[in-house]
């Protein structure tokens, strides 16, 4: 078992071996969980997130249209957006 320090702020140092034993380096995100026991800090799982444009949102839009009148929705939706459907790069359903 190893012990670090509490500082001034509530920093911990977490020991070298356990920081190369988890792929912990400096910049590294970690999650704190409050534990019956005490507190688990473990590496965090980070996922981008994606932001689409109006633009990406018409393309998904009216490319994923499966029917003729799923198509017609889309084309109205798109439309919401501000755009010309025909304007968007896209695939229409056969």
């Amino acid at each position: 078992m190893e012990s670090a320090k509490v500082g001034k702020r509530g920093a911990i140092v977490v020991p070298a071996k356990l920081r190369k034993r988890f792929g912990i380096e400096e910049g590294t995100v970690v999650t704190a969980e409050e534990r019956e026991d005490g507190i688990l800090i473990r590496p965090a799982v980070v996922v981008p997130v994606e932001r689409y444009t109006a633009e990406r949102k018409a393309e998904f839009l009216l490319s994923n249209a499966t029917t003729g009148a799923d198509y017609r929705r889309a084309r109205k939706e798109v439309e919401k957006l501000g755009l010309d459907p025909d304007s968007i790069p896209h695939r229409r359903p056969a």
